[in-house]
């Protein structure tokens, strides 16, 4: 089964690909957010170009709000993720994404890359950990 991983950010969205019989991922692109429809639109693309059979989207389970009810941060990704599933048929599963976005940011600059280059392949990064930690699961 070919996976699509989501790092859902308000800026950008990192996507990275994953195959679930060899579990290996890969980084995909960094979509950069300008309108709604336009990053459904490249989303819906990809889904399609790359033969994609099943979403994972990185959720932070973290982050609280002051009321003790769910951040503003995570009702977003439900709320992508629910608008996401109006527009395709096929399964959409939540991994939580908790340091994934530092743990890329300090491989990536342990391999050498910073400024743009770093921000360029942060986003994407982070979706491959969210992908693979998602294959890696002993249920999946």
């Amino acid at each position: 089964m070919r996976y699509l991983g989501i790092d859902f950010g308000l800026k950008r969205v990192g996507l990275a690909l994953g195959d679930g019989a060899s579990g290996f991922v890969w980084p995909l692109k960094t979509v950069h957010r300008t309108t709604r429809d336009k990053l459904f639109a490249d989303i819906l693309a990809v889904i399609e170009a790359e033969g994609v059979q099943a979403v994972v989207l990185g959720l932070p389970e973290g982050p609280v709000a002051a009321d003790g009810g769910e951040a503003l941060i995570v009702r977003q990704v439900k709320n992508f993720a629910k608008s996401l599933a109006r527009r395709v048929s096929m399964p959409i599963d939540f991994m939580d994404e908790f340091l994934t976005s530092q743990e890329a940011e300090r491989e990536l600059r342990e391999a050498g890359l910073s400024g743009q280059r770093l921000k360029d392949a942060l986003d994407q990064q982070a979706a491959v950990k969210i992908l693979q930690a998602f294959l890696d699961r002993p249920d999946a």
